[in-house]
């Protein structure tokens, strides 16, 4: 795109960019959001729960809400020396935006914002409401972020029909790929009891290392489901493993061990935990065993909001997109139980949380173009 420089989405995008919002600091995104969307006729309510900024917005009074969903927070930039420009100075780079939160999510926020400067310039009166939940604690614990959020639409009444989140879902090219769910993440710290004691009599101590081991192998060949038609069969992943004193020679007492399911939506969070306890119970370990769920597992199907994406993405871009459910978690986690339909639909991810993260500088008109289509198609 010729004078890139001048077009309204890549300028809000830099705006955004420079300032440094890292986890759980807003640094005044939110404000120049909510700048813009108040004079176009959104009502803007800022909602700061412990030390995280969020809000919502929303234009019209009645009908289905179509509600974009996203956040202002980036990950910290690593050592700054190490990108070819300072992290929070936007810089194009032939044809190349550079800065943290180019593409997670900072050029989604600026897309949205634009497309609905631009859809409420033609339609002032368009049927339905448009919405925007926008948190600074994506990033980081989640605690005070769109949960709360969410649990302050419940109280006001206010359902969400269709919501779009803004993370990075394109792989390759803008437009290739869509979210249309997640799958669920359920973790666990096991801990393993034995005795400690001296390694040279064993028979006086419990070796806690060796007991695990078996149950471990077990856990680890276990085919917990085969997936299904949107999501890959469930894996189980140990990602750490600790015991011992230091010492080469002490038995230690306990050995603790943490691992994380993603599962799909042919089992449960129950049947996990209930076939996990089972063979560990099979091996006659003395355990306890810590679980915690941070994310159940969604799905939007064929239906309003995943056909008009779809439409939209062709019109636009000429692709035919790919509906997929890879990735970790994200925000929509909180948004999807309500029984909003429910896509992340944003720009390619292949920088994201890395030195000299960046977005393709055409690829953000586009993406507001994207973002204006879904509007016509859903709300007019």
């Amino acid at each position: 795109m010729d004078n890139i420089e001048h077009d309204s989405t890549f300028q809000l995008c830099c705006e955004l960019i420079s300032r440094e919002s890292v986890t759980p600091e807003d640094a005044g995104c939110q404000a120049l959001m909510m700048e813009r969307l108040s004079a176009i006729g959104f009502e803007c309510t800022p909602l700061r729960f412990g030390e995280v900024d969020n809000f919502w917005a929303e234009r019209g009074t009645q009908g289905p809400i179509l509600a974009f969903a996203g956040h202002t927070d980036v990950v910290p930039t690593g050592p700054a020396e190490q990108w070819a420009s300072p992290p929070f100075e936007p810089t194009l780079r032939d044809g190349v935006l550079y800065g943290r939160g180019t593409a997670d999510m900072k050029g989604s926020l600026a897309a949205m914002v634009v497309a609905c400067e631009e859809f409420v310039a033609a339609h002032p009166k368009h049927p339905g409401r448009i919405g925007f939940l926008i948190t600074s604690d994506e990033e980081g614990p989640a605690v005070n972020g769109t949960v709360r959020v969410m649990q302050y639409l419940q109280q006001h009444d206010k359902n969400i029909d269709w919501c779009l989140v803004g993370e990075p879902s394109s792989t390759k090219q803008l437009g290739d790929t869509v979210k249309n769910g997640r799958r669920g993440s359920l973790g666990a710290i096991l801990t393993v009891k034995g005795v400690q004691g001296h390694i040279a009599y064993p028979h006086l101590a419990d070796n806690p290392i060796h007991k695990a081991l078996p149950a471990l192998d077990a856990l680890s060949r276990e085919v917990w489901d085969s997936g299904n038609e949107f999501f890959p069969p469930t894996s189980l992943q140990i990602s750490n493993i600790n015991g011992g004193t230091g010492a080469t020679n002490v038995i230690p007492g306990e050995l603790e061990i943490q691992f994380n399911f993603r599962f799909s939506t042919a089992l449960t969070e129950a049947d996990l935990r209930s076939r996990t306890e089972a063979i560990l119970s099979a091996h006659n370990l003395d355990y306890d065993l810590q679980w915690n769920l941070s994310g159940q597992p969604f799905l939007t199907g064929s239906g309003e909001l995943v056909d008009a994406a779809i439409a939209s993405i062709a019109q636009v871009t000429g692709l035919n997109t790919e509906l997929s459910t890879s990735g970790g978690t994200s925000d929509g986690r909180f948004i999807a139980p309500s029984g909003s339909q429910l896509i992340e639909l944003g720009p390619v991810n292949d920088t994201i949380h890395k030195i000299d993260e960046a977005v393709l500088a055409a690829d953000l008109p586009k993406l507001t173009a994207i973002y204006k289509n879904l509007l016509h198609r859903l709300l007019l």
